[in-house]
């Protein structure tokens, strides 16, 4: 995962291959092969994004927190 701080972009490769067209969807970009399977994605304006990311693991430590619980 790469992070273009001048371009605010995100970038992810999720599996090798040659990139033979994209889709964009609101601020996203997924590259795909010719067969359609997802090469690179990108996050366009990721900064707007980053407080999100930590709002989500937030809510993850509470799900574990309440599985731990006992169940009354």
């Amino acid at each position: 995962m790469l992070y273009d701080p001048e371009a605010n972009i995100l970038s992810w490769e999720v599996s090798k291959g040659e990139i033979s067209h994209a889709h964009e969807f609101g601020n996203f970009i997924i590259h795909l092969s010719k067969a359609g399977k997802p090469i690179l994605i990108e996050m366009l304006d990721a900064s707007k994004f980053i407080g999100q990311f930590e709002k989500v693991k937030n809510l993850k430590d509470i799900k574990s927190i309440e599985e731990a619980l006992p169940v009354n």
